[in-house]
């Protein structure tokens, strides 16, 4: 196994076909498919699906292609660092389920080091997505939340991973919702209280497995469900059909602003929110920094 075959191999993945992938190379589409068999056969597995339709991924070759771009970029940053004699900017990148606040301190954490020397990534996105970002090292850190429900699912599954979750707080669930609702004035809610307004839940694509969700009880038979992937779409439909999402209540008015407020849900129910790291890997000192900044939100835990 060459870089050259693992570089041929992260192309591939990008192209519709191999006759793009070797277009895109420089190189004879049968050269390049002597080699990728060459490099299937060296690893015993069946990397791409061919078919007249073009090429695809099996289950085994995502996860190898994840392992290829780690080799292949950390040998571009080596030879622009070491040959090319460049000076590349540290890389910060954090992957997070929808936490406004996980959102404040990462802007924190920028404030204090400064965008001269380093390189920062942030991507709110899918539960599934944010374990998959930590293994294959495109962020160094994942914040998710776990709770009585969805912990024994993603426990193995971060083992498997190998990756590890550290419990920042405990908290309890609450309803977030736009001051203008009509419930807004309540100083607890129960989900019957809420049953004729629609409830706004985050879609998770094609890991949409209940201990996937990124709001608690979601196995609950909601009357009125809409979904969305966008954050300040949500906030909009907030405001538009009196819609409300769960949270754990920790909110920041300087991001979201301070036409939205966060009620207690009854009766009680817990979640643990943490940062998921790779085992065994050293923090860096910007992401000890990160998670310092996030440990300040531990003033709205349960005591």
């Amino acid at each position: 196994m060459t870089l050259t075959q693992l570089k041929y191999a992260v192309v591939i993945s990008q192209s519709a076909s191999m006759n793009e992938a070797a277009r895109k190379l420089f190189i004879s589409q049968p050269s390049l498919s002597l080699s990728i068999k060459e490099l299937e056969e060296e690893v015993g597995m069946e990397i791409f699906i061919r078919s007249n339709r073009g090429i695809s991924l099996t289950q085994e070759g995502e996860e190898f292609i994840g392992y290829a771009k780690q080799m292949v970029e950390q040998y571009d940053l080596m030879e622009s660092r070491f040959i090319l004699k460049k000076e590349a900017k540290k890389k910060f990148c954090v992957s997070m389920q929808h936490y406004s606040f996980a959102v404040s301190a990462f802007v924190e954490t920028v404030k204090k080091f400064g965008m001269d020397e380093f390189e920062f990534a942030i991507r709110e996105t899918r539960t599934a997505e944010v374990i998959e970002d930590v293994k294959n090292f495109r962020s160094e850190i994942g914040i998710l939340y776990l709770n009585a429900f969805n912990q024994e699912s993603l426990k193995k599954l971060l083992y498997k991973d190998g990756l590890e979750f550290q419990e920042l707080l405990q908290c309890y669930v609450y309803v977030y919702m736009a001051k203008s609702h009509p419930l807004a004035h309540k100083e607890t809610l129960t989900l019957q209280d809420l049953e004729q307004y629609p409830c706004l839940s985050f879609e998770q694509g094609k890991d949409n497995s209940f201990y996937f969700a990124e709001e608690v009880l979601s196995t609950y038979e909601y009357k009125r469900l809409i979904k969305g992937n966008d954050r300040a779409t949500m906030l909009n439909l907030m405001v538009g059909l009196n819609g409300y999402t769960l949270c754990s209540g920790i909110i920041s008015e300087e991001l979201n602003g301070p036409e939205y407020c966060a009620i207690r849900l009854k009766p009680d129910e817990k979640m643990r929110i943490g940062y998921i790291v790779r085992k065994g890997m050293n923090i860096s000192e910007i992401g000890k920094q990160y998670i310092d900044e996030l440990l300040k939100y531990k003033k709205y835990a349960i005591e």
